[in-house]
């Protein structure tokens, strides 16, 4: 049975996400369809990828009955509207992240993706890469014994690109990338709520952050710490120390492809693109696609290694950073 997708934007990470589709069996997924706010520039996408349908406007999409689960790939403000919209036409989704803007948006998507009795997924790659399943199996397996301290790192010169700099855009840097190294910490502490945050930065001259530094602590004395930026280059790497050793993702800690255990260096390469991505080992976006094809063959309506739980949770502490540091959307006061 062919998974059967449809893609929401035809932007630079929605190419992407169809070529790492690519790289899986073509009889087990395949775009059908292609819808962005322009004609033009679906149909582009879709001479592009051998996509044969392609729709103006996303509502044309929602109604075709051929597509089985959307990929969306708008930017960060209007992933609420189009996820409702296609949740509320009984489809499948798989929603790029941040979810959405603040907790209250989040809980109106999970919300409404209960009531559809539909699968819903916040497209958190990084937790499908095999480097993250083999975290978690050696956490399981008490390889580095108690966790003590997570700690990360993620920052990139980025501050006048226009997603990442305006407020009106969902820029900012911990919904950029902070979201990376925060979902790795509540990974590797099982989706534990901390007990507390403390969280410092600046902002740019948009009102948005540019560089933040969060501190959680969580119960039995166990803490993390990460580090984001749109202003500086940080050697983007993380580490889980434990009472018995260590875990390093030496680089690339939200698309990594080698894992340090103790000293002991193992490399993960992913398939080669079958073009050119525009966002770096974009075709690690297969395992997530992989994810929710399983769920759905499955039957389950959430993944058990992004549950709606741990969207709530990221969303949860990502408002209450922003709160510290002083970042105010106009979602935030509706």
């Amino acid at each position: 049975m062919t998974t059967r997708w449809g893609i929401c934007s035809a932007g630079r990470i929605s190419h992407d996400f169809a070529v790492a589709l690519r790289t899986l069996p073509h009889e087990d997924h395949k775009v059908v369809a292609v819808a962005a706010r322009k004609l033009d520039d679906a149909q582009q996408f879709a001479k592009k990828h051998s996509v044969p349908r392609a729709y103006g406007c996303y509502e044309e999409m929602a109604r075709d009955p051929d597509v089985d689960v959307v990929y969306i790939g708008v930017i960060n403000p209007y992933h609420i509207s189009s996820s409702l919209l296609f949740i509320n036409a009984k489809k499948n989704v798989l929603c790029e992240k941040p979810l959405a803007m603040n907790t209250k948006e989040v809980q109106e998507i999970l919300a409404c993706a209960k009531m559809n009795d539909v699968f819903f997924m916040e497209a958190v790659w990084t937790r499908f890469f095999p480097t993250s399943v083999e975290i978690r199996r050696l956490l399981d397996q008490g390889e580095i014994g108690e966790v003590k301290m997570v700690r990360s790192e993620l920052g990139f010169v980025a501050k006048d690109t226009a997603r990442v700099r305006l407020k009106e855009l969902g820029g900012g840097g911990l919904l950029t990338l902070g979201v990376y190294c925060l979902q790795f910490s509540c990974m590797v502490y099982n989706g534990e709520k901390p007990e507390s945050v403390h969280a410092t930065g600046v902002l740019l001259d948009t009102d948005v952050d540019e560089t933040v530094v969060v501190t959680l602590k969580f119960c039995q004395k166990r803490m993390a710490v990460f580090t984001c930026s749109v202003n500086l280059q940080l050697p983007n790497e993380a580490v889980i120390v434990g009472t018995k050793g260590t875990i390093r993702v030496p680089e690339n800690m939200w698309c990594p492809t080698s894992l340090v255990v103790n000293g002991k260096e193992t490399l993960y390469p992913l398939p080669e693109p079958c073009m050119p991505l525009n966002f770096r080992n974009g075709t690690g976006m297969r395992y997530e696609a992989e994810e929710v094809r399983q769920c759905l063959l499955k039957g389950l309506k959430e993944s058990p290694v992004m549950s709606h739980a741990d969207s709530l949770l990221l969303a949860e502490v990502e408002d209450e950073v922003r709160r510290q540091v002083g970042v105010v959307y106009s979602q935030d006061g509706q």
